[in-house]
């Protein structure tokens, strides 16, 4: 819920979601003929690769483009690959897209699954579950983690998923976390669930932190600094100070895994329509959301948008048929004649944004630094690398500068440019 305040010196006040008190299960979405798979590496023409077009698939099968390569999709149906194809990512950055025919009659065709004892182990095969699962950072020996956090709270508003997951399948959510702190050896695990929300009672093994309504007191930076009295430095990440977030729906789908020795692939959603009617779904990884809408009969019309996440935090979409992927919590639909307007207006220096952050940041002089490209000044002079991109600064922007995408641009911009020194 957004609720703006009147008097124009106040703060808006934001408050998060809440589940329902006895909420409806999610609506399944049919298996579609096509999925498609988002691989985080780009296409070289000059290397033997290790998949083409036309090679069969099993259902839980792992693709990757080359020897080496880190970066893998899982095929969540058996079938036979359509295409291989190149798309710009967030950033401009290129990747890949996998498409599969899923074909019925293989159905029984499942790539076996030896379910791994330790946590580098789960990084090669099991980080691609549902609620993507972070043990890249759990394996990396750069890091000493001392505490994990599983997110029952959603992070972003007008979504309940983080909260359905949590409490309607809270048996699986304490037997996964159990699996983690086995494959991890953390000894602390917590959970976040908001205060307002029924079953806080259900977690016998599992400390719970009771997350504040207001937004953006779910975020990792906020969750550290009121529950865990720990700051989080400009430039650091969580990790870095020993606590690594993961999402509910991630422990569930572990604790599914290992229970039926086999990969788990449909994902929990919530769809917010044009009419800002929340649906909660299940789909299938790799799903195109043009099916869900049509399953829906929402129809998407020119330059209507299409918000892979929530309104604070998420990012437009240019295509409707990008897939469902493993970190696809939030879709939101918001049709054209009612967009919020972005306008290339300069800075009035009002001064709504400074006073609004969380961080204290001064937002006013960051943007400016970000409008040229001084990238390493916006570090040192505007605070860039504190920003905890929560979205406040941009919703009470009076110019409306479309500041929290300045900033995200601006912190990927400067992690290049130090990766290049």
């Amino acid at each position: 819920m957004i609720k703006r305040s009147f008097f124009a010196l106040s703060k808006p006040r934001l408050t998060y979601d809440l589940l329902e008190p006895d909420p409806d299960g999610p609506r399944a979405i049919p298996l579609p003929d096509l999925v498609t798979l988002l691989l985080t590496e780009a296409i070289d023409n000059t290397r033997p690769a290790l998949i083409k077009k036309g090679d069969p698939m099993k259902k839980g099968q792992k693709l990757a483009l080359y020897e080496d390569s880190t970066a893998y999709v899982v095929s969540p149906v058996a079938g036979t690959i359509k295409s291989i194809d190149t798309y710009p990512d967030d950033f401009g950055e290129i990747a890949t897209s996998i498409t599969i025919a899923h074909d019925p009659e293989k159905t029984s065709e499942i790539e076996p699954l030896e379910l791994p004892e330790d946590i580098s182990s789960a990084a090669v095969h099991l980080k691609k579950l549902p609620g993507a699962p972070p043990f890249d950072i759990l394996a990396d020996e750069n890091f000493t983690i001392r505490t994990i956090v599983i997110t029952g709270a959603d992070t972003d508003l007008l979504t309940t998923t983080s909260q359905y997951v949590s409490t309607a399948h809270a048996r699986d959510l304490e037997q996964g976390a159990a699996i983690l702190k086995r494959l991890t050896g953390t000894a602390r695990v917590c959970l976040a669930l908001p205060e307002g929300i029924n079953g806080h009672n259900r977690f016998n093994s599992l400390q719970v932190l009771k997350t504040s309504p207001v937004y953006p007191d779910t975020l990792p930076a906020m969750i550290m600094k009121d529950h865990l009295d720990t700051v989080l430095p400009a430039g650091k990440t969580p990790e870095d100070m020993g606590i690594c977030f993961i999402r509910a729906e991630a422990v569930v789908s572990l604790a599914r895994t290992y229970e039926k020795k086999a990969l788990v692939f449909e994902k929990h959603l919530t769809l917010v329509d044009k009419a800002g009617f929340r649906h909660r779904i299940k789909a299938v990884i790799g799903t195109p959301l043009r099916h869900i809408f049509n399953q829906l009969d929402i129809q998407i019309n020119d330059q209507d948008r299409v918000i892979i996440g929530g309104p604070m935090q998420g990012s437009a979409t240019f295509t409707t048929h990008h897939p469902v992927t493993p970190e696809t919590d939030t879709v939101v639909v918001q049709d054209r004649e009612i967009l919020p307007k972005i306008s290339d207006t300069p800075c009035i220096n009002c001064g709504k944004c400074i006073q609004i952050c969380p961080a204290s940041i001064p937002v006013n002089m960051l943007v400016r630094f970000l409008e040229v490209d001084q990238f390493e000044e916006a570090a040192e002079k505007g605070d860039l690398e504190a920003c905890i991109e929560c979205g406040l600064c941009g919703f009470v922007c009076t110019s409306q500068i479309a500041l929290g995408q300045y900033i995200r641009l601006g912190k990927h911009e400067l992690h290049k440019l130090r990766a290049e020194v």
